[in-house]
């Protein structure tokens, strides 16, 4: 099932403390860089996050990600050099969070789920991705190196399709469609589970078969959490107006008009195949 994790909190704190709450990681972060134009790309992965605070004057599209997130220090400089409100590193760091938009005027900050599907293990796990949109920046912080990115990665690498021709809002969307596609793989891996469970039900049902109906109908309603928030995102980037998303706000308006964001008539988020095998 969605790994659940029990996590520290921060009770007594004052608000604007910086305490990572999540999954406890000893592992160093990896900072890496894409900074591109029509015409050019620098790529690297740097030691320092204080070797990417020059990107931030550029007028070049950059891209900074961080995987990981778990090293308070780094989180507080990124801070203080983008001049980011303390509550929204707090946010950063904190993996429990609801995904969600905020306008800062200077920048957007969107806080989305991550999800993956452990075939072998028949679960889902979860992380967490904030980003930072910005006038000619995006700054990514993600839980671990692992991603559903690379798919924009290599497109700003071979220059394929309008993406290095567009604004970091445009490279924001594309980021969030990649989160979104990466949802529709999970529910075909769950309509594969269902359609082996109604063969087994037909054949061979026996009490795991009892078991393993619960434990899907369980994932379901835990990956309904992680991705209903994702469409008041979407609505809240089409509607409100902003003038660091005057390229995505028509993109924004496939994401909304996706089925894996769109309600059914009962209201219920899951596709109808699924909603209806089990």
């Amino acid at each position: 099932m969605l790994e659940r994790v029990r996590r520290s909190k921060k009770a007594g704190l004052p608000p604007g403390t910086l305490v990572h709450v999540g999954k406890r990681r000893e592992e160093e972060i990896r900072i890496t860089l894409l900074d591109y134009d029509k015409d050019n790309l620098e790529e690297k992965q740097v030691e320092d996050i204080a070797e990417c605070f020059f990107l931030k004057d550029k007028s070049t599209v950059s891209w900074i990600n961080l995987d990981g997130i778990h090293h308070i220090d780094v989180i507080k400089k990124l801070g203080e050099k983008f001049s980011l409100h303390p509550l929204l590193l707090e946010d950063i760091l904190n993996t429990d969070q609801r995904p969600k938009i905020e306008d800062f005027e200077d920048y957007l900050f969107i806080v989305l789920k991550m999800l993956f599907y452990d075939k072998r293990e028949q679960e889902f796990r979860s992380e967490q991705v904030s980003m930072i949109l910005g006038p000619t920046y995006i700054i990514s912080l993600q839980e671990s190196i692992r991603d559903v990115f690379d798919s924009v990665r290599e497109r700003i690498r071979n220059g394929k399709g309008r993406i290095r021709g567009k604004g970091p809002d445009y490279l924001a969307y594309s980021l969030i469609d990649s989160i979104v596609d990466s949802y529709f793989f999970i529910l075909e891996e769950l309509g594969e589970e269902i359609e082996d469970l109604d063969d087994e039900l037909i054949h061979e049902p026996d009490q795991d078969t009892l078991g393993q109906i619960h434990r899907l109908k369980r994932e379901l309603v835990l990956l309904r959490r992680s991705v209903w928030p994702l469409r008041e995102v979407v609505n809240k980037l089409e509607r409100e107006p902003s003038p660091l998303i005057d390229e995505y706000r028509d993109k924004a308006k496939k994401l909304a008009n996706s089925p894996i964001t769109s309600q059914n008539e009962d209201g219920s988020l899951e596709p109808f195949y699924i909603k209806t095998r089990i």
